[in-house]
C-alpha cells in the first residue's frame, strides 16, 4: 500500500509543484485566444472553464488508462512509482505545451504547427503517420466499447456472427457522424457532463476499494519486486508503449489543439491541459492498482485487460457499482473516439484547405474519413488475429507520434529563448523506448529474431535495438537543436492568423 500512496502523493503534489514550473517557463499571459480573437461559431467556439477542463479530459482519456496499466501492473510495484513520474514531467508536459503553443498560433492543429517547428519535410512524415493515428484510434474506441456494450451489458456473445454486434458498431458509428459534423459546443459540450460524472465517480469508486483493501494484497516496491514480467518482457521498453496513454500519449496533442480552440484565456491552459493530464494519470493509478490485488489474491495473470475490467469493477464496487464503473469504460472509449474522428477531419480541412464551415464541405471530408475506417473495422472484426495487429501499430504509433510533438514544442521554446530541456529530455528518452520497441518487435524489424542466430545473440536479448534506438537519440537531439538555429528566422515570419 505505501508505494502506491507514494506514486498518489508523487501525481498530486508533483504536478502541483511542477505544472507551475511548466507554466512559468512558457509564459502565460493576457492575450486574445483563438476562441475570442477568431470566433464562428463552429471550432473557434469559447466555453467555460470547467466545460473545456471536463471535454480535455474526456477527449484523452480512453482505453487507454485503463486497460494498458491493467496490462502494465503485471511488471510489478514500479509501476505504481514510474507512472505518476511518467505522466507528470512527460505527459502532462506534453499535453500542455501542445494546447499553449496552438493558442500562440492561432489554434492551428498538430500538421501546421509540426511544419513551422520542424520543417515541410518532418510535416509530410508527421502528417501521414497521424492522420493513420486518428483513424486506428476512431476504429480502436468503436470495437472496444462496442464489445463491452455486448458481452458485459447485453451478456451476449461479442463474436462477428452475432448481428448484434454490428448493430451496436453502427449506433457508434452513427453518434461519431454527429459529433464529427456538428459545430462542438452543439453536441460534445452538452452531453460531456453526463459522462464525466460517470467516469469521475467510477475513478473514485475503485479507488475507495483499494484503500478498503488494506494492502495486504497491494505490494510495495522492494528488490525482490523489481520489473519481472511473467512472459520475460523487458520493462524498457514494452511497459511504456504498454501503458501508453496513462503516462504519454501522442494522441493527446491533437486533443489539447482541439481544445485550444475554445480556450478563453491563457491563464486556464494550466488546469485544462496539465492538469487534466495529472487525472487521468490517477484513473491510470487505480486501474493499476486494483489489477495488483486481484493478480496476488490468486487470480490468473494471463486473465485479459477486457476481462479484468468486470473482475475489478464487481470485486470492489458490487454489482450496481460495477455496471457504472463498466459503463464508465464504455464511455472513455466513445468520448475519444469521437474527438479523434472530428480532429481527424479538422486536420484534412486544413491540410487541403477544405473550408469546414460549408456544410456541404463538411459532408465529404467527414464521408471520406468514415469509408476507410469501416473496412479497417470489418477487417479487424472478422479476422482471427486482426484486431491484435490493429491493437499493435496502435500502440507503437500513438507513442510514435508524441515524439513529434515534444520535438516541435523544444524547438518552439529554443527560438523563444526559454528552458527547452523539460521536452528534450522526455522527447529523447520516447525516441529510445520507440525505436527499441520497433526495432524488437515482430510487428517491426525484429531484429534480434533476424540476426541474432548469425551473431550468437539471444532473440530475446534488446542488444542490437538498444543499439540502434541509442544512435537515435543522438539524431534527435542534432536535428531538434539544429533545426532551432537553422529555422529560426524561418518560424519567427511564418505567422499564422
Amino acid at each position: 500500500m505505501l508505494t502506491f500512496i507514494i506514486g498518489i502523493a508523487i501525481l498530486i503534489f508533483g504536478g502541483f509543484f511542477y505544472g507551475k514550473f511548466v507554466e512559468k517557463i512558457f509564459g502565460s499571459d493576457d492575450r486574445k485566444t483563438p476562441a475570442i480573437a477568431k470566433a464562428d461559431g463552429v471550432d473557434f467556439v469559447g466555453m467555460k472553464k470547467w466545460k473545456n477542463q471536463l471535454i480535455e479530459l474526456l477527449n484523452i482519456a480512453g482505453t487507454g488508462p485503463v486497460l494498458g496499466p491493467i496490462q502494465g501492473i503485471l511488471f510489478g510495484p514500479l509501476a505504481l512509482i514510474t507512472i505518476p513520474i511518467g505522466c507528470v514531467i512527460a505527459g502532462a508536459t506534453h499535453d500542455y505545451m501542445n494546447g499553449m503553443i496552438s493558442m500562440r498560433n492561432g489554434g492551428a492543429q498538430m500538421p501546421r504547427m509540426v511544419g513551422k517547428y520542424l520543417g515541410k519535410g518532418t510535416n509530410r512524415i508527421y502528417t501521414v503517420v497521424l492522420w493513420i493515428l486518428m483513424l486506428l484510434t476512431g476504429v480502436v474506441f468503436i470495437y472496444t466499447p462496442g464489445d463491452l456494450i455486448v458481452k458485459d451489458i447485453l451478456n451476449m456473445n461479442a463474436g462477428p456472427q452475432n448481428m448484434t454486434i454490428w448493430i451496436v458498431y453502427a449506433f457508434i458509428f452513427a453518434y461519431y457522424f454527429i459529433a464529427t459534423f456538428f459545430p462542438i459546443d452543439k453536441i460534445i459540450g452538452r452531453v460531456y457532463p453526463i459522462f464525466g460524472a460517470i467516469l469521475i465517480i467510477s475513478a473514485i469508486g475503485i479507488f475507495i476499494g483499494i484503500i478498503g483493501d488494506g494492502g495486504a494484497n497491494l505490494a510495495n516496491l522492494s528488490w525482490s519486486t523489481m520489473p519481472n514480467h511473467p512472459l520475460g518482457q523487458q520493462f524498457i521498453p514494452v511497459f511504456f508503449i504498454t501503458v501508453a496513454c496513462g503516462i504519454l500519449s501522442g494522441f493527446h496533442g491533437s486533443q489539447s489543439t482541439l481544445i485550444s480552440r475554445t480556450v478563453t484565456s491563457e491563464k486556464e491552459g494550466l488546469g485544462t491541459f496539465y492538469n487534466m493530464m495529472i487525472v487521468e494519470g490517477f484513473i491510470a493509478m487505480c486501474w493499476a492498482a486494483g489489477a495488483m490485488i486481484l493478480f496476488n489474491r490468486g487470480m490468473d495473470l494471463s486473465t485479459g485487460a477486457t476481462a479484468m475490467v468486470g473482475n475489478i469493477s464487481r470485486e470492489f464496487l458490487g454489482s450496481v457499482g460495477s455496471f457504472f464503473a463498466i459503463l464508465g469504460v464504455i464511455v472513455l472509449p466513445i468520448t475519444s473516439g469521437d474527438t479523434a474522428f472530428r480532429s481527424l477531419r479538422l486536420m484534412v480541412g486544413e491540410t487541403f484547405n477544405i473550408d469546414q464551415t460549408v456544410v456541404s464541405k463538411r459532408i465529404r471530408t467527414t464521408l471520406g474519413i468514415f469509408v476507410p475506417a469501416i473496412a479497417i473495422l470489418g477487417f479487424a472484426k472478422s479476422s482471427p488475429n486482426g484486431f491484435n495487429l490493429l491493437w499493435q501499430y496502435f500502440g507503437f504509433t500513438n507513442q510514435f507520434v508524441a515524439i513529434f510533438a515534444l520535438a516541435m514544442a523544444t524547438v518552439y521554446l529554443k527560438t523563444e529563448g526559454k528552458f527547452a530541456w523539460i521536452t528534450m529530455i522526455p522527447g529523447m528518452f520516447y525516441t529510445f523506448i520507440v525505436v527499441s520497441y520497433i526495432s524488437h518487435a515482430p510487428i517491426g524489424l525484429g531484429l534480434e529474431s533476424r540476426l541474432g542466430s548469425f551473431i550468437g545473440l539471444d532473440p530475446s536479448s534488446y542488444a542490437i535495438s538498444y543499439s540502434v534506438a541509442a544512435i537515435c537519440v543522438v539524431l534527435y537531439l542534432v536535428f531538434v537543436s539544429r533545426r532551432a538555429i537553422d529555422g529560426a528566422t524561418e518560424i519567427r515570419e511564418l505567422v499564422f492568423v
